[in-house]
């Protein structure tokens, strides 16, 4: 049989100009690894490996999140791991092997998130209320029981959002990624030239987000506050303007491009330069007495998370052609009829038949969970599963969806919604009180898991397509990778609990789980909850998507702290300068993919040294700046121009061919 000639050329050790734009009319794409050809990816080395990784940075994950409050992300840090053994092993065609030691070690960030934003309120309710009760079994199964689902429930969607939308969202953790995963076969290469201009920028990244983070040599935070004229302007108006200077939300805004950075910056400043300054200047005296921040934290961040339960129940709604043809799919399967085309390997995934299968397996093994486990009554453990399944299939779409616009899941948000919803139902049906607290927060654990895993899958599945990985070998050892990341992250929390603790002097900090449990709190125990935000936050929704502006990339823009979403507009804004300084298109496009290169450096340094800042602060170092506070801003401003002004200068170093 004679292959189609995108087929027969040698493997590349770039990655294709199409790879990051859409395509047109029947342009193919074609990944590094040869479509129509097998390669070593689950091998007992990178199976091995995976799950090594996956133990190590679940317990790290969890111990420094809960510790010093800082939840970082271990895609790219094991990426950068898995291309460095394989170099130092001398692997041959290490590519497809990398692959699967990131997807199965990246298994703990996404479990991790799901776990320490939400079980850890039980320890914190426990103080109050002593009856509460906490053990292993529940926060291991509520993460492998949440895993599973994400996984199962996003495999029918890969398609969707990997190949049909090639090109129209940015990924931009997956492309950091991918970037890093290339970078071990260009290094290989004649000139080594990409893998050479990542390593720069992940060393600058990397050593600037390290220096900011541990000594403070200048400000992490440029704001107004900092100045006698910002601090009186925030005391009489409330209006605060900040940017934070890290390098790797810079890199991050930049691959989000200006289209979605902009967007994202007008949620932020609806909410910090219009509803925080009119809460403040005509809300009661306590909410006038409160500092932006505060107003942000208790009241207009709560117009956010309606805002995004609603674009979910949008994103959704649109999304209903999608899950009703992957719905389609699986009937069919099931009734025998067979595809047109095998699928080439790289477009294989786990059978339909057996996702629908293991699905009810799944489902039937929650149903077991919450009635045996959580809650001993037949019919409200019914109604808690079936609160669950409806709602984490539904999410499932708004999480990927998430992650591949802006790369950041906003699964707190969207658990929180789904607290909210699940205390009320449970509250209807006779279900409140310590008992269901434990079972808000267990069920919660759930969602939040599943939610996590969707928005983390769908970046190792991006990341597969990209490299020509096999979809169904991802699909099927991330399973072994969320029961080994599921019973880690259960056994660190309990024994955090027992050094430090989540409450009084010296405790973990364990910030998402504080908010959890103060909204669970007056829910089950009788208290106000801001519904009348909520409501404000849904139809405010309703009316960005009435006007045509993407919906959930303003509410996440409401959501997140101003101080996170202005790099990425600065970010977006250098990624519109480079790629149109220029009256020819080709160097245009070369710029803008060299940015992004150095871009993804900045993001994979950034990542990788946070987790050292983090080790740092963690074993006692503490550097106390004696420069006065106008001092650092002033650094910060002008060190921040410097970067902004690298990564312009080294974009725009192309030259024609």
């Amino acid at each position: 049989m004679d292959m189609d000639p995108i087929y027969q050329d040698a493997d590349p050790v770039e990655l294709p100009e199409n790879a990051f734009r859409e395509l047109g009319a029947d342009e193919p794409y074609r990944p590094l690894m040869h479509p129509a050809r097998d390669y070593k990816e689950a091998t007992p080395y990178s199976v091995g490996m995976g799950l090594l990784l996956a133990v190590i940075f679940s317990a790290a994950a969890a111990y420094l999140g809960l510790k010093v409050g800082q939840v970082f992300e271990a895609a790219i840090p094991i990426a950068i791991i898995a291309v460095g053994l394989s170099g130092a092993l001398k692997k041959k065609d290490p590519l497809g092997q990398n692959v699967i030691i990131q997807s199965i070690g990246a298994c703990s960030g996404v479990i991790v998130a799901g776990a320490i934003f939400t079980l850890p309120a039980l320890y914190i309710l426990q103080a109050a209320y002593p009856e509460i009760t906490v053990n292993f079994f529940q926060i291991f199964l509520s993460s492998l029981l949440g895993g599973i689902l994400g996984i199962l429930f996003f495999i029918p969607f890969r398609k969707y959002f990997v190949k049909d939308m090639h090109g129209k969202y940015p990924f931009p953790e997956a492309t950091a990624t991918t970037q890093v995963l290339v970078s071990g076969q260009s290094a290989g290469a004649k000139d080594g030239g990409q893998a050479k201009t990542l390593i720069i920028a992940s060393l600058i990244g990397g050593i600037y987000d390290y220096i900011v983070a541990t000594f403070g040599f200048w400000a992490e935070t440029v704001t107004t506050t900092a100045t006698q004229w910002g601090t009186t302007l925030a005391e009489k108006t409330k209006l605060v303007v900040s940017c934070n200077t890290g390098a790797a939300l810079l890199g991050l805004g930049y691959i989000v491009g200006l289209k979605y950075a902009f967007v994202i910056f007008a949620g932020s400043i609806f909410v910090w330069w219009i509803v925080i300054p009119l809460m403040g200047t005509y809300g009661n005296a306590e909410i006038a007495a409160m500092a932006p921040g505060d107003i942000f934290s208790n009241y207009a961040r709560m117009i956010g998370i309606g805002g995004i339960a609603m674009a979910g129940v949008i994103g959704i709604i649109k999304s209903w052609p999608i899950i009703r043809q992957a719905v389609g799919l699986a009937a069919r399967e099931l009734s025998g009829a067979q595809q047109a085309a095998k699928p080439v390997r790289w477009q294989t995934d786990i059978s339909m038949k057996h996702i629908v299968v293991f699905i009810a397996i799944a489902l039937v093994a929650v149903f077991l969970f919450f009635w045996f486990g959580v809650i001993s009554t037949f019919w409200q453990a019914a109604v808690a599963w079936a609160v669950v399944v409806i709602i984490a299939f539904l999410f499932t779409t708004v999480a990927a969806n998430a992650i591949a616009i802006v790369g950041s899941n906003p699964v707190s948000g969207m658990t929180l919604m789904t607290l909210i919803v699940a205390s009320a139902i449970f509250v209807g049906i006779g279900l409140d009180g310590t008992s269901g607290i434990v079972a808000s927060m267990v069920i919660g654990g759930v969602v939040c898991t599943a939610l996590s895993m969707a928005g983390g899958f769908v970046t190792d599945l991006k990341i597969g397509y990209w490299l020509g990985s096999t979809p169904r070998k991802q699909e099927s050892w991330k399973f072994l990778g969320t029961l080994v990341s599921a019973a880690t992250v259960g056994g660190v929390i309990m024994l955090l609990n027992q050094v430090y603790g989540f409450t009084g002097d010296d405790a973990l900090v364990a910030p998402q789980a504080n908010a959890m449990a103060k909204v669970i709190e007056p829910l089950m125990m009788g208290g106000d909850t801001p519904w009348i935000l909520y409501m404000t936050g849904a139809i405010l929704a309703l009316i960005l998507n009435w006007l045509g502006v993407p919906a959930l990339a303003f509410c996440l823009g409401m959501f997140i702290p101003l101080p996170l979403n202005t790099p990425m507009l600065v970010g977006g804004a250098v990624s519109w300068f480079v790629s149109s300084r220029s009256a020819d298109k080709k160097v245009n496009d070369m710029r803008r993919d060299r940015g992004t290169l150095i871009s993804s450096g900045l993001i994979a340094g950034g990542a990788l040294f946070g987790v050292f800042a983090a080790l740092t602060k963690f074993l006692g170092y503490e550097y106390s700046n004696p420069a006065s506070v106008i001092t650092v801003q002033t650094l910060g401003v002008i060190v921040y121009a410097l970067l902004i002004a690298y990564l312009i200068w080294d974009s725009m170093r192309v030259n024609r061919k």
